[in-house]
């Protein structure tokens, strides 16, 4: 009988934010992000003169911890995601720590859309999801093999999960999604009517 193995597996670690103390109240993230959003004019400058659809805050603020507790309280559960994750992946970290490099918020509105795109520089990268309203996107995973497929047939669209060439996870709100930072990852067209409010970050090896 022929022996078949999956190798060099992909991971996605996917839990509720609030699974690790301390609780975050959603609401309360949510209107600190829309209030971030409407006082920081360098980063909604920055949207406008790079035609960034709706608003981030990755390329002006850097403090978001400091800024609001709200986001410390974040910051806190999300290094416990990241340390389940990063023994999930059994990391040989030398006894050193995967630290937060940045974190920022998305507002991404009817019809906008994040481009596929990796985290160079970062171990692991990730969001968790403020607003998800009817309609909006999924994340989209791609299978980082892709660009060495060449002639490959395409996969049978009700074959194996494992075996599909992209991924669409459709978190709740709440929710945080985790991966390594070379995963290669997009966000469809927005096609609900509200805004889709998430909180992305990188975390590195020092």
């Amino acid at each position: 009988m022929p022996k078949i193995e999956s190798l060099f597996v992909t991971r996605l670690y996917h839990a509720a934010l609030s699974e690790f103390a301390p609780k975050v109240d959603s609401a309360e993230l949510e209107a600190s992000c829309y209030s971030i959003a409407e006082d920081d004019e360098a980063g909604q400058e920055w949207c406008e003169e790079n035609g960034y659809p709706g608003y981030t805050s990755y390329a002006s603020l850097t403090d978001l911890g400091w800024r609001f507790p709200i986001f410390a309280d974040v910051i806190k559960s999300l290094d416990k995601h990241i340390q389940a994750f990063a023994k999930d992946l059994e990391f040989d970290l030398d006894d050193r720590e995967l630290k937060l490099e940045d974190i920022w918020i998305n507002i991404l509105p009817e019809g906008g859309m994040h481009a596929s795109h990796i985290h160079p520089h970062s171990v692991i990268s990730g969001t968790t999801y403020v607003s998800m309203p009817e309609g909006a996107s999924a994340l989209k995973l791609e299978d980082p093999r892709s660009g060495r497929m060449m002639a490959a047939p395409t996969r049978l669209k009700n074959g194996s999960r494992e075996l599909q060439p992209f991924i669409y996870v459709k978190p709740k709100v709440g929710d945080v999604l985790l991966w390594e930072s070379w995963l290669r990852h997009e966000v469809p067209m927005n096609m609900a009517d509200d805004e889709r409010i998430s909180v992305s970050f990188n975390y590195t090896w020092s």
